[in-house]
């Protein structure tokens, strides 16, 4: 698995486990952890591979990441840019806020600023003043010039600097709303929790005897951020496996309590 010197700011939520069965039933989550959760779809593949590890993937999409890796740039197309499968930007601010474990580089909200050009005879034919181009000396299609002059752009007021506070604070905030607690099954469904949403749950897993529950409250760093996307690509049993029965379950932090009737 991949290894990082970064420090993410450990979460936490609280499972509640069958003893009998040995297996998670669902977890009590806070509005940070289900937004690393819900993070996890805005990772480009190459992304993935690059953080679980190339040879920790199913399937061959791990040897398509391995083959780009090791191909010589004597084969890639000049302009091509083999860090753009490697290391693909992510494009949601979602996944890149400070409530992701993956600690994943922020997205700049400030985009590159383009030249446009116009004809120099701009000022002696009309006719020339109709045409404009990103390409600096190419041929005006009226008079046949060089389109060398740099026009003057105006930006839209969506694009000002204004409104950049907005986007900054809105990636800030994340994805979901803090106002209620979440319930995250073990195969990372996820729905908002209410008392009538668990007693349903407990219903629908067959739970005869509340003394063969247990809550647990585990800790979620790095490690266990890159577990849960492990097994998110290859199980339907990911609390499980990563808490339970994976490396992540013997990481400190770790509470037992017996659960109340």
């Amino acid at each position: 698995m991949a290894t990082t010197t970064a420090t993410a700011a450990a979460l936490s939520m609280k499972l509640l486990i069958d003893r009998k069965a040995q297996r998670v039933l669902f977890a009590e989550a806070s509005k940070e952890v289900v937004d690393f959760l819900f993070s996890l779809l805005a990772l480009p593949v190459a992304t993935a591979v690059k953080l679980v590890g190339k040879d920790a993937m199913v399937g061959c999409v791990g040897n398509l990441y391995a083959s780009v890796d090791k191909l010589d740039s004597t084969y890639v197309q000049a302009g091509a840019a083999k860090d753009a499968l490697l290391s693909p930007t992510v494009l949601s601010p979602a996944a890149t806020t400070n409530s992701s474990l993956l600690r994943l580089p922020e997205t700049s909200s400030v985009q590159p600023t383009k030249t446009f050009y116009r004809c120099a005879q701009s000022s002696s034919y009309s006719n020339c003043r109709d045409y404009f181009t990103d390409a600096h000396g190419k041929a005006c299609p009226y008079c046949g010039r060089s389109m060398t002059t740099v026009a003057k752009y105006l930006p839209s007021a969506a694009g000002s600097t204004g409104s950049a506070p907005v986007a900054s604070q809105s990636a800030a905030e994340g994805f979901v709303q803090g106002i209620v607690t979440y319930t995250v099954q073990d195969d990372l469904t996820v729905t908002p929790m209410s008392a009538i949403s668990s007693i349903t749950l407990l219903n629908t897993f067959a739970v005869r005897d509340l003394g063969d529950l247990q809550e647990k409250t585990v800790q979620l760093g790095y490690n266990e951020g890159l577990a849960i996307l492990k097994a998110s690509l290859q199980s339907k049993t990911v609390l499980t496996d990563v808490f339970l029965h994976g490396k992540a379950a013997s990481s400190p932090g770790g509470r037992a309590t017996r659960a109340r009737a």
